[in-house]
């Protein structure tokens, strides 16, 4: 039987491998050691109320996550309070896949960016992520560009 919860900072570790292997699976390359970064990252943000996550949980194990990064900028029309959550770090383990674990954990997530004020969500959807947020109602913006420093 799966549960979600809230992550906890005893379960970063776990986590953070978890995202690796997500970034591995959508085919990035690893140029430097991502865990101190990472680790970092999400203790400040955690400890800030700035990032959220949800895991389910077969018994004791990791088996799906989800993030969200709240972040602000100037309001504009289409997000008047400014206010917007990121999405991060959606994934299911390959064995848990097709049983609706990522809508959970994209419901629990999109709900905290509600109950945070955000007045949008953004991701940079994988091509296998596509479908799951066009069904939960997400619209694609061709605009969304990127400039590495």
């Amino acid at each position: 039987m799966i549960t979600y919860r809230r992550i906890t900072k005893a379960d970063l570790d776990r986590f953070i491998d978890i995202r690796i292997g997500q970034l591995r699976e959508e085919g990035a390359t690893e140029e430097i050691d991502l865990k101190p970064y990472l680790l970092d990252y999400y203790d400040r943000h955690m400890k800030d109320g700035t990032f959220v996550s949800w895991l389910a949980m077969d018994g004791d194990n990791i088996v799906g996550t989800s993030g969200m990064s709240f972040v602000e900028k100037p309001p504009y029309f289409s997000c008047p309070t400014g206010k917007i959550g990121l999405l991060s770090s959606m994934f299911t383990d390959k064995a848990y896949r097709r049983q609706g674990i990522a809508k959970k954990l994209l419901g629990l997530v999109v709900n905290d960016a509600r109950e945070y004020g955000c007045g949008c969500v953004q991701i940079t959807a994988s091509d296998m992520g596509v479908l799951l947020y066009t069904d939960f109602g997400f619209k694609k913006n061709g605009n969304f560009m990127q400039l590495n420093l």
